[in-house]
Parts: C-alpha cells; sequence; structure tokens
C-alpha cells in the first residue's frame, strides 16, 4: 500500500502586493525525499519555503501534513532574544533528556554553545538555527542555504551528516557540489511554474536547458500561426465582404496567449574591464608574518602573484584569510617580512560582510552618491569603466525593477545585495580584483555568468571562497590556511591541492579530472595506494567509520546514564521509552558500522 505523502501543497497561489510569486503551484514531498530547490534569486524559493513550514499563508490553495509529521526549518534571520546563549537557543523545544544532540552537532558545526547571542554574528547566528534544527531531528526538513557562514570542514562533515540521515529534506543552496552529492530529485520553480524531475541537481542544467528549448519552439510555432492568422485577417477583407468571425476570434485568443507567457527572467549584464594593465608582478610577499597576542595569523611566508594570476585562499573559519588578504594589498602591516605591490595597480573589493553598501540608502543612491561612480551635477547618471550611464538604465542590467529603485538596501535578499555589489565594483575599472565570499546568495545562473566573466578578465584575482566547485573552475594558485600560522601554496584549484596534499582533508567529496580531460567524482580523503583493493569511495568510509563509532558510542553512554536513573521509568514512562528507543536504535548503527569497518579492513588488507 502505497504511503501518503509527507507535505503535499496543492493549488497555491500567492501575491505580495504586485505580480504574483506562484499560481495555482502543486508540489509533494515523499518519505525520504532528497530535494534541490532551484530557481533564480527572486524567483520565491525561500516564500515557498515558508508556505511549506506553514509560516506564510498562501492566498489560496491548500497545505496538507501527514498525521504525525513533523517539520523543521532553518531560520535566515532566527530570533534568538531572550536566550543566555546560543546553546540555550539551539536546545529550546528539545526534551532535556535529547540535550546531548546539540553538543554532538554544534562540534560538527564548529559553534561554541557558551557564546552570548548579544555578540554572536549573522553567522553564528545561522549556524545556531541550524544546529537547532539537526538536533531536533523532524520526519521533513527545510534548508535554506545552510552552507553560507560554513567554512569547507563544516560543509563536508554537514553532507555527511545529511548523506547518512533517513530524514525527509528540501535544500537550497548555491553550493553545486553540495547539491550534487545529496540530492536525489530537483524541484525548479520558474516564473511561478514548480517543475519536478526524478533526478538530482547533477541532472539539473541538461534537463533546464531542454525544457527552455523546447519552450522556444513552441513559442516560434506560436509566433507563426498567428502571423498566418494575421495575414488571413488583412487579405480577408478585399476578398470577403464577410469574413469568419470565429477564426477571427481564434486569432484574437492566440493573441492573447502568446501575451500571457511570461518571458524567461535574463541574466545580469556582468562585464569587467581590466583598465590599464599592471606590472607584470602584481604582489611580491617575503616572509610575511603576523599575530595577534598569542594567536598566531601566519608564520613567515612567501608569495609572488603575477598578472593574470587567480589565487584562491582556503581555509576553516577564523583562521585568518581575510586578513592575509589585507595584509597582501597593504592595509595591514605584516609583523615581519616584507610585500611589494606592482606598478599601475587599480583594486576593486567585493567584501563578504557586505560592509560597502548602507542599508538605510536606496539602490539609486548606493550608485549615484558613491564618489567613485557618480558623475558630477548629475544626480541620475552614474559612471561605468568611464562612460556615463543613466542609473536606471544600470540598475536593470543587474535585473533590478522599477519599483526596487527607491527601496533601502536593508529590504534587498541576500542575492539581491551580492548583484549590487557585483554592480558597484564591474562600474570601476580595476586590474586587482579581490573577491572575499562572492557565491554567497547567488544563484546559478549568475554564478555561471561571474565564473565566465571572470575567465575573460585580463586583470588578477584574489578569492576567498568555501565553493569547491568555483574554486576548481576558477582558481589557477590555492593558498591553504591550515590554523596555527601554517599556510601552503599548491597550483590549481580545489581539487588539485587535495590531490597533492595526498587528500588529507577529510569527508570532503571534490572532482578530480581524468587524463581525457571529464570529471570523475573522487573522495577527499587520502588516496588509495596503487594496486590497494579499495575503491576511493571504499577508502572514504574505511576513514570516516571510526570517527562515526566514537560518536554513537557517546551518544550510547549519555542515553545509558540517563537511564541509570532508577525513578525515570515510574515518573517518566513516555521520556524511559523515547531514551529506549533511542539506544537500541545507536547500538544497531554501532554494530553495524563495526561490521562494515572490519570488512572493509579485511578488504584492504587483501
Amino acid at each position: 500500500m502505497a504511503r501518503a505523502p509527507l507535505l503535499q501543497l496543492t493549488g497555491i497561489s500567492l501575491t505580495f502586493g504586485g505580480d504574483p510569486i506562484f499560481s495555482d503551484l502543486d508540489l509533494v514531498v515523499q518519505e525520504g525525499d532528497r530535494v534541490a530547490l532551484v530557481g533564480r534569486n527572486g524567483s520565491g524559493k525561500s516564500t515557498l519555503m515558508e508556505v511549506m513550514a506553514g509560516l506564510v499563508e498562501a492566498d489560496s490553495g491548500s497545505r496538507t501534513l501527514s498525521p504525525g509529521t513533523s517539520v523543521g526549518y532553518m531560520e535566515q534571520e532566527p530570533d534568538i532574544s531572550g536566550f543566555a546563549t546560543l546553546g540555550d537557543y539551539a536546545a529550546s523545544g528539545l526534551d532535556p533528556s535529547e540535550a546531548w544532540r546539540v553538543e554532538a552537532v554544534a562540534e560538527g558545526l564548529k559553534l561554541r554553545l557558551d557564546a552570548s547571542p548579544d555578540a554572536a554574528s549573522g553567522g553564528e547566528r545561522r549556524r545556531a538555527a541550524l544546529a537547532k534544527l539537526l538536533a531536533e531531528a523532524p520526519e521533513l526538513m527545510l534548508l535554506d542555504e545552510p552552507t553560507n557562514h560554513l567554512d569547507i570542514e563544516a560543509i563536508a562533515w554537514l553532507e555527511a551528516e545529511l548523506n547518512s540521515t533517513r530524514t525527509a529534506y528540501v535544500l537550497i543552496s548555491h553550493d553545486r557540489a553540495f547539491l550534487r552529492a545529496l540530492t536525489r530529485a530537483t524541484l525548479w520553480i520558474d516564473r511561478g511554474v514548480a517543475r519536478r524531475q526524478e533526478q538530482g541537481f547533477e541532472h539539473f542544467e541538461a534537463w533546464r536547458d531542454k525544457t527552455w528549448e523546447e519552450e522556444d519552439q513552441q513559442r516560434h510555432k506560436l509566433d507563426r500561426k498567428i502571423k498566418a492568422e494575421a495575414r488571413w485577417a488583412v487579405e480577408g477583407i478585399s476578398a470577403r465582404r464577410k469574413r469568419n468571425q470565429g477564426r477571427v476570434r481564434a486569432l484574437a485568443d492566440l493573441r492573447a496567449e502568446r501575451s500571457a507567457q511570461i518571458r524567461r527572467a535574463g541574466t545580469a549584464a556582468l562585464e569587467l574591464d581590466a583598465g590599464q594593465s599592471s606590472g607584470k608582478k602584481v604582489i611580491e610577499a617575503t616572509g610575511i608574518a603576523k599575530s595577534f597576542g598569542e594567536r598566531v595569523i601566519l608564520k613567515p611566508f612567501d608569495l609572488r602573484v603575477l598578472r593574470g594570476d587567480r589565487v584562491a585562499f582556503v581555509g576553516p573559519n577564523g583562521v585568518g584569510k581575510t586578513t592575509v588578504l589585507k595584509m597582501l594589498l597593504g592595509e595591514i602591516e605584516p609583523d615581519e617580512g616584507t610585500v611589494k605591490l606592482g606598478t599601475n595597480l587599480e583594486v576593486a573589493v567585493f567584501d563578504q560582510a557586505r560592509a560597502k553598501l548602507d542599508p538605510e540608502a536606496t539602490l539609486w543612491d548606493s550608485l549615484t552618491l558613491d564618489p567613485l561612480l557618480g558623475v558630477s551635477g548629475a544626480s541620475d547618471q552614474v559612471m561605468v569603466r568611464g562612460t556615463p550611464k543613466h542609473v536606471a538604465g544600470y540598475l536593470k542590467d543587474f535585473l533590478f525593477h522599477d519599483k526596487q529603485f527607491k527601496a533601502p538596501v536593508k529590504s534587498l535578499s541576500g542575492g539581491e545585495k551580492a548583484r549590487l555589489l557585483l554592480a558597484r565594483i564591474m562600474a570601476l575599472p580595476s586590474n586587482l580584483l579581490v573577491l572575499d565570499e562572492p557565491t554567497n546568495d547567488l544563484d546559478i545562473e549568475t554564478l555561471d555568468l561571474l565564473q565566465d566573466v571572470l575567465g575573460e578578465y585580463d586583470g588578477t584575482v584574489l578569492l576567498v571562497s568555501h565553493d569547491r566547485d568555483f574554486l576548481d573552475r576558477i582558481a589557477t594558485q590555492t593558498i591553504a590556511m591550515e590554523g596555527q600560522g601554517r599556510a601552503q601554496a599548491y597550483p590549481g584549484g580545489w581539487s588539485d591541492m587535495v590531490e597533492q596534499r595526498g587528500g588529507i582533508i577529510e569527508n570532503v567529496t571534490v572532482k578530480s579530472k581524468t587524463k581525457g580531460g571529464t570529471a570523475k567524482v573522487v573522495d577527499a580523503t587520502e588516496a588509495a595506494p596503487k594496486g590497494e583493493a579499495l575503491s576511493y569511495t571504499e577508502r572514504h568510509r574505511l576513514d570516516a567509520l571510526p570517527a562515526e563509532i566514537e560518536r554513537l558510542e557517546a551518544e550510547i553512554g549519555k542515553l545509558e546514564e540517563l537511564m541509570a536513573d532508577p525513578e525515570l521509568f515510574t515518573k517518566e514512562p513516555v521520556k524511559f521509552q523515547k531514551a529506549t528507543d533511542a539506544l537500541l536504535a545507536r547500538h544497531a548503527k554501532k554494530d553495524a558500522a563495526e561490521a562494515e569497518w572490519l570488512a572493509l579492513e579485511e578488504k584492504a588488507a587483501g
């Protein structure tokens, strides 16, 4: 007998004071689903997720949950007021007997549970919301950009956690590698219509392009039919006194159908101008080092950046990547060593904190009041790479519509803020582009275009990113910052770095280029020596199992400690039963993991 879906939306329509976001939208989420929710910025992905969570009520249509199903939603801006620590917030709503789950999740997400909410950054607040959701373990998880503000190690942990769960989830992310590794179905929101394909994100772009090609063909056929019918209508005037009125009405219906079709959103008009050429040597850093008190950011390190290089900096959050960037740009003095900048440098900076956007300023003023972009005496003009352009036209190039021009920056989504910042830096001529986490919040199409633009850019790029796919496509050199001041340079992108290091970064799925130039998926754990019986996937699993077994043993210990209370059964029988079920489940998982480890060890030994 077929099981009822966990969640079903039927005939959902929603309008926020303008054009409809959704019209008569249907979707179903089944038990065990792993769904990528994709669509352009502004297509309504986050809004749809809020409807799925029951946080936003549609104008019409119905939301149906299977009886007993719990739904968890990762809040983008969680309200943590009233809590003494982030840990208190993450554990709120949990039975005290299950509070240990928060500790296990926080370790993987690198969340400081004792941090004060008042001093917490936006990234820490989002990690607390993610920890709360994972600890609650609902039957359906709704995850909106969970990898934002996570470093590569935390992303790897989250990827492994979601890979091992039986919980259904719907996932919004700009991280291609993350989506490819985790999803088995794709829900595509395009112009208010939801389409579903029972294949993961890896197949999305081919499906999207085929859908658009078929749509273009149908539109072309409709245009030809309208043209033919219109010709008949005109010629019929002289040929007949009385025309076929039914055919005339059919022509009007065809025109109405064509007019009602919603055109696809274009792509942002991203364009970079390298301006005058810099010198061949852009940056020469010799023996630079930096510490803040006892905290060592960088031990003596040499780096030469030449014109046209694309240098990526990777490593855990807080390791000092941004500090090193500022040293290389001359904004911070190293404690020792020297930095020499090349000649004719024109620097443009994309700031991960969006610090250069005044939240109270309008989009219009963000461009026209910038002294580097404005045209003297002309408040409706902006200088775009040396040429004056009307600010309205330039904002439209970056997919902003008329109603947003006078809206405050604080009303924009994360992706829209990123586009506005791109509009500002791309208006400037530059030959050294500094990109600090540029991929956060951008949709897949804008990311594609940004990669193409950077590929054609004649200048030099310094890049900080946790997006493995983006690093592979852009970087010509990768600087791995490992903490305690250690930094090492590797030619190529993320996958090249992993291979050269011997794959010591654990639990990360990466792409490796074969000799024929095609991509294959390998695991960024230690590569199997030639002749070893284990595959890459098996080697990765063998390396990961000890930590998994250790985690299960710790969970079993905490549950056994809870159940040691002799009065638990009589005073709280429901809690006792939950703890018993959880203990049995973890013993079973531990036994299975140990058996799997033994089998892989025997296979590795030949």
